[in-house]
């Protein structure tokens, strides 16, 4: 047995080294993550204790944004800064904000493609560490736990690039309020 777990081995090296070599290959885009880490956190609960004497259903407003700053050659800093408001009777119950980052290398992207994987990609990466965070954070305050449905992250960068395609047809500012609507979502 030993001696075919050999021939095997040497067989998948044989193959290996039949292919082609990657730095023979057009040379392509490069992505990769270096580090995520939490950057800042804020948790607010202004009206405790009397805020856990009533009945909890609250109005949740969420807002998201991003924001993305090059370290050096090819490194950039992307920020998400997810915030989460409670609110009971108009009044806030938690306010919660976590700006989550990470760094990444990015290579060999035309402008374009790097405006949309600094936009997309790399938020989706940090999203499950925000989520997490906040989750904690409004645990830790002894509210129930905040479970944050996934964001489409392609699909506002879609409505941000459509929005700003129209203010620029209609020169009008009304589509910075419909960019900043698609980044918010309140939930009863």
């Amino acid at each position: 047995m030993a001696d075919n777990e050999e021939n095997n081995e040497s067989e998948e090296t044989s193959e290996i080294a039949t292919s082609p070599d990657a730095a023979e290959q057009a040379p392509g885009a490069q992505f990769a993550l270096q580090r995520i880490y939490l950057k800042d956190s804020s948790f607010e609960s202004p009206r405790s204790p009397v805020v856990f004497q009533g009945n909890w259903e609250p109005k949740i407003h969420f807002d998201i944004k991003t924001r993305s700053s090059k370290v050096q050659d090819d490194i950039y800093e992307v920020v998400l800064v997810l915030t989460a408001e409670a609110k009971l009777d108009d009044q806030s119950a938690f306010l919660v904000e976590v700006h989550q980052a990470g760094i990444f290398s990015c290579k060999d992207f035309d402008e374009a493609q790097m405006e949309q994987v600094l936009s997309t990609v790399c938020p989706n990466i940090l999203f499950p560490y925000a989520r997490e965070a906040i989750d904690s954070l409004v645990i830790k305050g002894s509210f129930p736990a905040l479970m944050l449905a996934p964001i489409n992250f392609d699909a506002l960068y879609a409505q941000q690039k459509q929005a700003q395609a129209e203010q620029a047809a209609t020169g009008e500012n009304g589509a910075d309020a419909a960019a900043d609507e698609a980044a918010s979502a309140t939930t009863q």
